[in-house]
C-alpha cells in the first residue's frame, strides 16, 4: 500500500501555495483532499480563506465560512480576523461588523488584530467617535491597544482636521507606555500643518528628536510642503540644503515639493536648474514633476520651454497619465 497523506500534509501544501500566491493550486489541493476522504480542519480553512482574501477574492472566502459552519467546523479567532480585515480593505465596514457580531455570538474572543481592523474601517469611513468607543471597549475587555491601534486613530482624527484629538490620543498612549514611532509623529506633524498650526507641528518634530525617534524623508517632506504652502520658501530651502549637506536620501516627492514652491515664489531659473539635476541624483521625474514644471513655465510665458518638456514627457511615456 502506498503512502496516504494526512490532514497535516495537505495543510502544509495548501498553506505553502497560498503564501506563494498560487491560490488556484491551493484550491485544487483542497478539492483533492476532500475527494480522498481527508476531512479539512479549521487550519485548512484558515489557510485557504487567508489566500483568497490576499488575492482579493473576499466573496469566495466568505463562502468558505458558511461551508465550515455547515460541516460543523468551528471558526476561530484567526478565521474571523482574516475575514474582518479583508472586509475592511474592501470597504465593507457593515459586513465587518456583522462578522464581529457573529464571532461574539459564537463565544470567540476578538484579539488585537480584529479590533485594529474594525477601528481602521470606522476611521476610513469617518466614524471617528465610534472608533474611539471601540478603543475604550477593547480596553474594558482586557485587550491592550498597541502602536498600530493608536496610529490608526490618530491618522483618522488628523485626516478629519481634528489634530487636537489626535494629540490627546498621543498623550494617552505615552501615559500607557506605548511608544510612538515615526508614523505617529509624522501623522501628527502633518495633521497640525493641515490646520495651519505650523508652530505646534515644529514642537511635535522637536519632541520626535527628543524621544530618539529618527526623522525620515517623510517627516521632512511634510515640513517642506507646509512651509512652501504658507509662502516660506526661503525657510524651506534652508532646511532642504541642510538636508542635502547631511546626505539625507530624498525621493521624487521632495523635489516635487521644492520645485512647486520655487515656481510659486517666482524662482523659475532655480526650479529649472533643480529639475535638470534630477538625473545626476539618480531620480526620474514623475508625472507630477512634469505637470508642475510645464504649468509653471506656461504661467511665466515660457511656452517654448514648456513645449520642450511636454515632448520629453511624451518620450518618457507620461502623456497618458498627464491627460488623466
Amino acid at each position: 500500500m502506498g503512502y496516504k497523506p494526512n490532514v497535516v500534509v495537505y495543510n502544509t501544501l495548501i498553506d505553502a501555495y497560498c503564501k506563494g500566491g498560487r491560490v488556484s493550486d491551493a484550491l485544487q489541493v483542497f478539492d483533492v483532499m476532500k475527494r480522498k476522504g481527508v476531512a479539512p480542519s479549521v487550519v485548512t480553512y484558515n489557510a485557504v480563506i487567508r489566500g483568497l482574501c490576499k488575492s482579493g477574492r473576499w466573496k469566495e472566502a466568505d463562502g468558505l465560512l458558511s461551508d465550515m459552519v455547515e460541516k460543523r467546523i468551528d471558526p476561530n479567532v484567526v478565521t474571523f480576523s482574516v475575514l474582518i480585515d479583508a472586509c475592511v480593505k474592501e470597504g465593507n465596514v457593515l459586513e465587518a461588523k456583522e462578522l464581529y457580531k457573529e464571532m461574539i455570538s459564537r463565544s470567540v474572543d476578538p484579539d488585537i488584530r480584529v479590533y485594529n481592523s474594525l477601528i481602521n474601517g470606522l476611521c476610513i469611513h469617518g466614524r471617528l467617535d465610534e472608533a474611539r468607543k471601540m478603543l475604550d471597549f477593547m480596553v474594558s475587555k482586557g485587550c491592550v491597544p498597541n502602536v498600530v491601534t493608536y496610529n490608526t486613530l490618530i491618522k483618522g482624527f488628523c485626516k478629519s482636521k481634528r489634530a487636537h484629538d489626535g494629540m490627546k490620543l498621543f498623550c494617552e498612549m505615552n501615559h500607557k507606555g506605548v511608544r510612538g514611532d515615526a508614523f505617529t509623529y509624522n501623522t501628527l506633524i502633518h495633521g497640525y500643518c493641515r490646520v495651519g498650526k505650523f508652530s505646534v507641528a515644529q514642537k511635535v518634530m522637536k519632541r520626535m528628536s527628543e524621544s530618539c525617534v529618527p526623522r525620515d524623508v517623510v517627516t521632512f517632506n511634510i515640513l517642506l510642503d507646509c512651509l512652501c504652502g504658507i509662502g516660506k520658501i526661503e525657510k524651506a530651502l534652508t532646511i532642504f540644503r541642510d538636508m542635502e549637506k547631511n546626505e539625507m536620501e530624498f525621493d521624487i516627492f521632495t523635489y516635487n515639493i521644492i520645485i512647486h514652491g520655487m515656481y510659486k515664489a517666482g524662482k523659475v531659473e532655480d526650479a529649472m536648474e533643480l529639475f535638470c539635476s534630477l538625473n545626476d541624483k539618480g531620480l526620474k521625474p514623475d508625472v507630477v514633476t512634469y505637470r508642475t514644471m510645464i504649468s509653471g513655465l506656461c504661467r511665466k510665458g515660457l511656452r517654448h520651454e514648456a513645449d520642450v518638456l511636454f515632448r520629453q514627457m511624451t518620450e518618457d511615456e507620461f502623456l497618458l497619465l498627464y491627460n488623466l
